[in-house]
């Protein structure tokens, strides 16, 4: 299975920048009656400004990145509150411009942050340029498994897609500023994704340890949530990929394509499950698509604007078609991806099998882009009737079972920075717009066979 996976301080007044309605949305008075007179976008406003705080307050302090979980209970698995994430953080610092776009924070508070986030992974462990999937407050790795130890390319490829957008917001500004993009520029360009095809074999491998090499042996194969690697790894300006990388490596020299229809829509993409009506979690519509932007985005084996979404309505129609009858599945409770689970961590999907009976509130929330009425549909029920239930400190928490009766008040990273960032492209394309601005992910796609109105 391909898984491998701040309360704001205060600020001056003047300085938020929210009108009173806004402002009476976060006070700590508000009443569950009032939370039922919120328009849409009042709704959004207030979704991305407590789910952004996992990045802002929630923040791994030393560092500035984002934790791999936090627990409202207290409770960690091996007693473990200082994991840094490395996905997460680049799902984060998206999070983070979004923060500054909306003046939840100031564009000086938000260049700080930068900066110690730079500061720090300017010193952390690099394995030829790839960061590990999980770091500690001093910069050393920390073993995501006994011999996945080392560089994690797709982690870090998540982390790259976040650091460049700031860049590009960042290109243009004072001095400052400037020197800032420049840094990141310099971790971008260290990275080297040419060496992860293990001697030069034509596909790109997941892991590499000083101690252990090659042994996790992961060649990525499409299709799941690994594209944006690809993508980065032939836009490398300093460590670049030949296109028969991706075309027999994730493409499998064509054998990445399918014709299926699952609750009669169509996918492209044969997807690394069980076949039939059965497609991936969600999350592998968002992660490669924070910066990514599917829209008018083609090659020969994909509309991928036309994908994601019928990938999502195929989520969506499953739930609701509710086939193991679970309690609260519905229109406006659906939404199966990678999340905590009532057996742990596991990957719900539209295979019956991976059905545990577990919403994960990202799930729909990150497909906001793709399904905008479907997603607000869910977003509404989870904040007006379940409430408290699934409301806290960082927004909603993980996931639930309505049918377990299971609320665990627990978030973890790498489903919270979606929420944010896929919201603000459906609503402004910030994070698509810095992204494809990039001149060498233009370049990068073309060299892949993509067509976009973007490049």
């Amino acid at each position: 299975m391909l898984l491998k996976r701040v309360s704001v301080n205060k600020i001056a007044v003047g300085l938020m920048l929210f009108n009173t309605v806004f402002t009476t949305i976060f006070s700590s008075t508000v009443q569950a009656q009032s939370k039922k007179k919120l328009t849409d976008n009042q709704l959004l406003d207030t979704v991305q400004y407590r789910t952004f705080k996992y990045f802002w307050n929630g923040a791994e302090p030393v560092s500035g990145m984002a934790h791999e979980r936090i627990h409202m209970d207290g409770i960690y698995p091996d007693n473990d509150q200082t994991t840094i994430a490395t996905g997460a953080s680049g799902f984060g610092v998206m999070a983070l411009l979004v923060g500054i776009e909306h003046h939840f924070i100031t564009r000086k508070q938000g260049t700080e942050r930068f900066e110690k986030i730079v500061s720090f992974l300017e010193k952390a462990d690099r394995f030829h340029g790839a960061y590990a999937h999980w770091m500690l407050p001093d910069g050393k790795a920390k073993a995501f498994g006994k011999t996945d130890n080392g560089g994690d390319l797709v982690e870090t490829s998540f982390l790259m897609q976040g650091l460049l957008c700031v860049r590009q917001y960042y290109a243009k500004g004072s001095p400052e500023e400037k020197k800032l993009a420049a840094r990141i520029d310099k971790i971008w360009k260290g990275v080297d994704y040419n060496w992860y095809r293990q001697n030069n074999h034509n596909v790109l491998y997941w892991h590499w340890s000083p101690q252990y090499a090659w042994i996790e042996n992961f060649p990525v194969e499409g299709y799941n949530e690994c594209l944006i690697m690809y993508v980065l790894a032939a836009s490398s300006p300093t460590h670049t990929i030949p296109a028969a990388v991706y075309q027999e490596g994730w493409a499998r020299s064509g054998g990445i394509e399918t014709n299926i229809k699952p609750f009669g829509y169509l996918i492209t993409l044969k997807h690394n499950v069980e076949q039939g009506k059965y497609v991936g979690p969600l999350f592998w519509a968002h992660y490669s698509y924070l910066g990514l932007n599917p829209k008018g985005l083609k090659d020969k084996s994909a509309d991928y604007w036309l994908h994601n979404t019928d990938h999502t309505l195929i989520n969506r129609a499953y739930c609701v078609e509710n086939p193991k009858h679970y309690k609260g599945y519905g229109a406006n409770s659906w939404g199966l991806t990678a999340s905590y689970s009532v057996k742990g961590y596991a990957a719900h999907n539209s295979n019956e099998k991976d059905d545990l009976g577990v919403i994960a509130p990202t799930a729909a929330i990150s497909s906001y882009p793709y399904t905008p009425k479907e997603s607000m549909q869910v977003i509404r029920h989870l904040y007006e009737d379940l409430g408290d239930k699934l409301w806290g400190k960082y927004g909603f928490y993980d996931a639930y079972s309505e049918t377990a009766d299971w609320y665990p008040k627990k978030y973890l990273g790498i489903d919270q920075g979606p929420q944010v960032v896929m919201i603000e492209n459906g609503r402004t394309g910030l994070l698509w717009k810095l992204f494809m601005s990039c001149p060498e992910v233009k370049q990068g796609l073309k060299k892949l066979g993509f067509t976009s109105p973007q490049i």
